[in-house]
């Protein structure tokens, strides 16, 4: 579920007749005579009591956390307005409510409210569709007036039948995917990144799945891009932020997906070998990947006993990057493991920026795994 207006929650969207009218920010309009609305959040986080209390209680006002991209939140309410609290000068998001569309870049410490709406019952989404490999950034919840809560529990509170996982690098983000050209300056790589255009949401959004989107670019198995120091994916997936040591639990959140899909070998094979890496031969490096493949995908295995892996590769590097995935894919096999196959993603255009992926290979990607997915619609139920 990508929850994007005009698929899963289209209905939802366009049942309130009226768009929102007006959209003002400052510093406190929430105020303590509001209400947290209970939400729904999906994608890795942390939650915080508010106040900045480790102690949790279920009708403590929470903040979440957020390092990875792709994350979501969901609330439902009655009421002429919502106000929405953030922590985060870093990202962009995406607010949809009453068939509108706000995007909100940068908030800082400031709070959003949403005014003019109608009397009714409203269904609010916000998506973070950005990257950002700083600081973790916090969204501090959803806020209506006593007495515009809707009576009940959210209607979309228990996860959904369909679950996701993506585990990549800067394709799997979607790293400058709407650019439209490949020439691109930071603050354009930034502006342009869109997560929720990438093939992983694509995917989920044709099955109506939860997701997850566990990636960061520049980042590779055992090597990053242009081999330099930092942990490879493997080493940071572990954790809720890149703190290295906030453990993500994922029975906590509901997190049971039936398929993986893993696209990470482009950061480690793209670039060649320097003086300094631990790898002297290109022979050694293949070795080290192909191990640590094994292994990672045993981790998983071991915390998601019914998910059906699916390994994808480009043909880049005269194919380079697939071989090695072939090869891992086969060591992966004789251990044992049966649930997994490979999916080739050839003939990209790679008109993003950095020569990444574009929407138009983001929705190829997307084609090709809804196919082979449809072609063994089993593993939905573990088979």
């Amino acid at each position: 579920m990508r929850l994007r207006a005009g698929i899963i929650l289209a209905g939802l969207l366009a049942a309130s007749a009226a768009n929102a009218q007006s959209v003002t920010h400052g510093n406190h309009l929430v105020t303590k005579s509001m209400v947290q609305l209970d939400t729904r959040v999906k994608g890795r986080v942390e939650p915080k009591a508010l106040n900045g209390s480790p102690n949790l209680m279920d009708d403590a006002p929470k903040s979440w956390l957020h390092s990875w991209p792709g994350v979501y939140w969901s609330a439902n309410f009655t009421g002429r307005e919502v106000t929405l609290s953030f922590n985060d000068p870093a990202d962009q998001y995406r607010l949809f409510i009453d068939g509108t569309e706000i995007t909100i870049s940068k908030p800082g410490t400031q709070d959003y409210r949403v005014s003019g709406l109608s009397d009714q019952h409203h269904f609010i989404l916000l998506e973070k569709f950005s990257e950002n490999q700083d600081a973790p950034a916090s969204f501090n919840g959803f806020f209506v007036a006593t007495g515009a809560v809707e009576p009940g529990p959210h209607p979309h509170r228990s996860p959904r039948d369909r679950q996701i996982e993506f585990i990549g690098d800067s394709y799997t983000v979607g790293y400058g995917n709407t650019s439209g050209k490949r020439q691109c300056t930071r603050d354009e790589i930034w502006a342009t990144t869109d997560t929720s255009k990438a093939f992983g949401p694509l995917t989920a959004n044709h099955y109506g799945a939860d997701y997850q989107i566990n990636a960061f670019s520049g980042r590779g198995m055992v090597r990053n891009y242009g081999g330099f120091i930092g942990d490879p994916l493997p080493a940071l997936y572990p954790y809720a932020l890149y703190d290295g040591k906030t453990p993500y639990d994922a029975p906590d959140w509901n997190w049971s997906p039936q398929i993986i899909v893993i696209g990470l070998g482009t950061n480690d094979f793209t670039t060649p070998l320097h003086d300094g890496e631990k790898w002297k031969t290109r022979d050694e490096l293949h070795a080290d990947y192909e191990a640590t493949y094994v292994k990672f995908v045993q981790s998983l295995r071991a915390q998601n006993p019914d998910a059906y892996f699916i390994l994808m590769a480009t043909d880049q590097v005269d194919g380079e990057i697939q071989s090695e995935v072939k090869k891992a894919l086969a060591a992966i096999q004789a251990a044992g493991e049966t649930r997994i196959t490979f999916l080739p993603m050839n003939n990209l255009n790679f008109g993003g920026c950095d020569y990444h992926p574009d929407t138009d290979d983001d929705r190829k990607i997307s084609d090709t795994l809804i196919t082979w997915i449809d072609a063994h619609p089993g593993i939905w139920q573990g088979e």
